[in-house]
């Protein structure tokens, strides 16, 4: 441990007042060192709201060595200090919290802990996923974004919901045409319906981007298809015009492993209530 580390630590342990602490673990925060992960959990645990901010936001910036220790946390019986593991997770995206937050979008009693959890579910390490997992984890995301954003009663919680509507839109495979098809329906309906104002608003956001979006696809794939052909017909090995960054996961195959078991016991527990 670095002196600078222990140093931060200790403002941390002997601060004795809530200014001093939120001080304290701000600093902690922004140093940005991996061994300050285990204060910064405890920190969530504080009464001291501030703190419990500046935590998550530097449990955020850590990523995803943050991410076991905040998962053993959810086992504990502090409400407090678990509500705000779970935005430190939706803030983090590591899909190892995939689950977790399909479960506290739809049914958390807390309005800000499910807003939370709906905003991570569309902004998930969608590209670290494997294939095949991709399909049944963004099928699972979708199900329950579409149940908050038509029946949650807090209008933050479905505004929040549009956002991660929107943001799954862009990330799955375009030929997913249903499940588009399905997003654009509950856009349609919350813009003409939705009693309040800044959420109809939202969506009409989300529908001229996404409208966008598939603009621009359609002219990457003419561009695209376009290439193949002068390739086809002069026999040019022509470069792409870019290339799609490799996203490597940190994630082990037994991580993959577990998410899957997981996923599969939702299905299962689905199949059993219809």
């Amino acid at each position: 441990m670095t002196d600078r580390l222990s140093k931060l630590i200790q403002t941390v342990e002997e601060a004795d007042s809530s200014k001093l602490l939120l001080e304290a673990v701000q600093n902690l925060a922004e140093a940005q060192l991996d061994g300050a992960i285990p204060t910064l959990i405890e920190a969530l645990s504080y009464n001291n709201p501030g703190a419990a901010v500046a935590a998550v936001d530097g449990l955020i910036r850590l990523g995803n060595a943050a991410v076991p220790p905040l998962l053993q946390l959810l086992d504990q019986h502090n409400y407090t200090a678990r509500s705000w593991a779970i935005r430190a997770l939706a803030g983090i995206g590591d899909p190892r919290g995939l689950v977790t937050l399909l479960g506290v979008a739809t049914a958390d009693f807390a309005m800000s802990v499910r807003r939370a959890a709906v905003k991570g579910l569309g902004t998930m390490q969608w590209a670290w996923f494997p294939d095949d997992l991709r399909e049944v984890a963004q099928e699972e995301a979708l199900e329950a974004l579409l149940f908050v954003a038509q029946q949650d009663e807090e209008w933050v919680v479905r505004y929040a919901a549009v956002v991660g509507l929107e943001s799954l839109a862009i990330a799955i495979d375009p030929q997913r045409k249903v499940w588009r098809s399905a997003i654009q329906v509950q856009f349609n309906l919350m813009g003409c319906n939705d009693e309040v104002l800044a959420i109809r608003a939202r969506v009409w956001l989300a529908q001229k981007r996404l409208a966008e979006r598939l603009q621009s696809e359609l002219q990457g794939d003419l561009q695209a298809e376009l290439q193949e052909r002068i390739q086809q017909n002069d026999g040019d090995n022509l470069e792409p015009h870019s290339e799609i960054a490799e996203h490597k996961s940190p994630l082990t195959p037994d991580d993959w492993q577990d998410i899957l078991v997981k996923l599969y016991e939702i299905k299962r527990q689905e199949r059993l209530r219809v």
